[in-house]
């Protein structure tokens, strides 16, 4: 049992520096592993492990929401991988394991395969020396615009809803959705109801920060939204992957198991958040604020903007174009080309 958990624990620490973002790459990389030895309970700790402990991530929450936000995220991840762990262990029999076997043999497409099949690492040499060369400017550049490219839906959408939401959708609607006159109540609920709200809102990956900072303002539990962001992995469209990858009933045992391991990493972060006294009390966030104004960040994004676009170029000149073509090539044609 403590080598289980030892290497579960080495699998979450690891990712942040291993994977995309992306959760569309994140589930076919999963099947990936799967297919070739890993057991299914790691290739799920990996999805987990992918999608919420990457800097990214980490980095959206800090600017968007405040840092509490991002502590919960990496905290509740690693709360997660242990969970699932738990949980599969008591649950998971070697039948559902050859059932998902045998469906994820057939070979079914899914997205994001051929990013997720991607090697662009630089080997040989020191960080710097890799960072600073030109095959280390290359695979920056591959890595920026491939990473844009997987999630640029996600985002876009999350915003459009995010918007939509905060502009149509008053606030007593939320204040009495979320329980706010009951702060007991509204704890209990929050963990509970913020993966349902995230099954539905179809948005995945870091294009659901924006949802999470309207619903944040609406008065949902701090526990409730960080189980919100948790439950990018069980949203429809990943649960129609699963199917295709895994068949229906190993889908269906996926997101009742991922369910409660989010809603009870929620209920923990909470907590423990709580008995530290650092839930923001404030619920204003850079997403819901009006008005275009001129100031520290207004520099540092012309500055990042032009970082993006040298990034760009170098990602065109080098002939990195054709890699977008192959984004959703499954993983065996790459292997041929």
């Amino acid at each position: 049992m403590p080598l289980f958990f030892c290497s579960l624990a080495v699998i979450s620490l690891r990712i942040p520096w291993a994977s995309s973002s992306c959760s569309y790459a994140a589930v076919a990389l999963a099947r990936s592993i799967f297919q070739k030895g890993a057991s299914f309970t790691s290739a799920m700790a990996f999805e987990l492990a992918s999608t919420n402990l990457v800097i990214e991530l980490g980095i959206i929450l800090i600017v968007l929401m405040g840092w509490q936000f991002a502590a919960a995220e990496f905290v509740g991840g690693i709360l997660m991988v242990i969970f699932i762990g738990l949980i599969f262990r008591l649950t998971l029999t070697p039948k559902l394991v050859q059932k998902a076997k045998t469906q994820a043999e057939k070979g079914m497409m899914g997205r994001m395969e051929g990013h997720a099949a991607m090697d662009m690492s630089v080997s040989g040499g020191s960080v710097f020396s890799k960072l600073f060369s030109g095959k280390g400017l290359t695979a920056v550049s591959n890595f920026f615009v491939m990473d844009w490219a997987s999630v640029w839906v996600d985002i876009v959408l999350g915003l459009l809803i995010a918007g939509a939401l905060a502009a149509w959708v008053p606030d007593s609607f939320w204040r009495a959705f979320f329980f706010t006159s009951n702060p007991t109540l509204a704890k209990i609920e929050g963990p509970l109801v913020g993966p349902f709200v995230a099954l539905v809102s179809f948005v995945c990956s870091v294009g659901n920060v924006p949802l999470a900072a309207v619903l944040w303002k609406g008065g949902i539990s701090f526990g409730g939204v960080v189980s919100f962001i948790f439950a990018d992995l069980i949203v429809l469209p990943i649960l129609d992957i699963y199917r295709k990858y895994y068949g229906w009933k190993v889908m269906g045992f996926i997101l009742l198991t991922f369910y409660v391991t989010m809603a009870a990493a929620g209920y923990v972060v909470e907590f423990l958040f709580e008995a530290l006294g650092i839930i923001p009390q404030n619920r204003t966030t850079v997403v819901i604020t009006e008005g275009i104004q001129w100031n520290y960040t207004s520099i540092l994004n012309i500055i990042f903007l032009a970082l993006a676009a040298l990034l760009v170029i170098r990602f065109i000149r080098t002939g990195g174009l054709p890699m977008l073509g192959m984004m959703n090539t499954p993983e065996k044609e790459m292997s041929h080309e």
